[in-house]
C-alpha cells in the first residue's frame, strides 16, 4: 500500500519514536493526524494486513521491519527536499515542511539521487533531523530534551521540531538554532552565544541538545 495516506501514517509512527522510546497509541496517532479515532483504527488494520505495522486491540502501534523501511524511505525524501530547498532556493527553516510534504510524492528516484549527490549526501536536515541513507540507516549523537536538561547543562543544539513555524522564528530571534551551543540556566532561561535569553513557550519540548 504505497499511497500518500499510508505514508502519512507510517511517517507519524516513525516520528513518534524517533526521539523517545514509548510506542504510539491509536489515540495519539489520531491526534497527530487530526483524524477521528475510528478512521485511524480502520487504516491501522489495513496497514497491519499489509505487514507494515503490528497492533493488537487497544494496544500501541509499531512499525514492522517492512514498515520501518517504507517509513525511512519517505522520511529520507522529505528531509532531502527540505535540505535542498534551504540550500538551493534560500527557503528558511520555518518554510520548508509543508513544501516538502507536497513534493515528496512527486519526485522520481533518479531526481532524488541527483539532489542527494549535489548536496554532498547530507546526514541531517535543516532542523537537525537525521536523513536516513539509502538503506534506511540513521546516525545520531546521544541527546537530551531541553525540558529534561538540568541547570548548568551545556550542549549543542542537535534538533528542533519543525511542527510550529512561529516557534522556529522565535528561536532564531534568540540565537537558538541547530549547531549553536546552549547552557541551561533555569527551566525558562538559557545562555546562547553568551547571552541569557528567555525561552518562548513550547521550546523546552521542541529542542534537543547533545547529552
Amino acid at each position: 500500500m504505497e499511497s500518500p495516506v499510508a505514508d502519512d501514517y507510517l511517517k507519524a509512527i516513525y516520528h513518534h519514536t524517533e526521539w523517545q522510546d514509548d510506542p504510539i497509541t491509536p489515540s495519539q496517532l489520531a491526534a497527530v493526524l487530526g483524524l477521528a479515532p475510528s478512521s485511524v483504527t480502520e487504516m491501522v488494520k489495513k496497514l497491519a494486513a499489509q505487514g507494515l505495522v503490528s497492533h493488537r486491540p487497544y494496544g500501541p502501534v509499531s512499525l514492522t521491519a517492512a514498515g520501518q523501511r517504507r517509513a525511512a524511505s519517505v522520511i529520507r525524501r522529505h528531509r532531502l527536499i527540505e535540505t535542498w530547498l534551504v540550500r538551493e532556493f534560500r527557503y528558511t527553516w520555518d518554510e520548508v515542511h509543508d513544501e516538502a510534504d507536497l513534493l515528496e510524492h512527486s519526485l522520481s528516484d533518479r531526481l532524488l539521487e541527483g539532489i542527494d549527490e549535489r548536496l554532498g549526501r547530507p546526514r541531517f536536515d535543516p532542523h537537525g533531523d537525521a536523513i536516513p541513507d539509502a538503506t534506511g540507516a540513521v546516525h545520531r549523537e546521544p541527546f537530551v530534551l531541553l525540558a529534561d536538561a538540568a541547570s548548568g547543562h551545556s550542549g549543542r543544539v542537535l534538533r528542533v521540531s519543525d511542527r510550529d513555524p512561529a516557534l522556529l522564528r522565535a528561536l532564531v530571534d534568540r540565537r537558538i538554532d541547530v549547531g549553536h551551543e546552549l547552557e541551561v540556566v533555569s527551566r525558562d532561561v538559557v545562555r546562547a552565544d553568551g547571552v541569557e535569553v528567555t525561552l518562548p513557550d513550547g521550546a523546552g519540548g521542541s529542542v534537543w541538545l547533545t547529552r
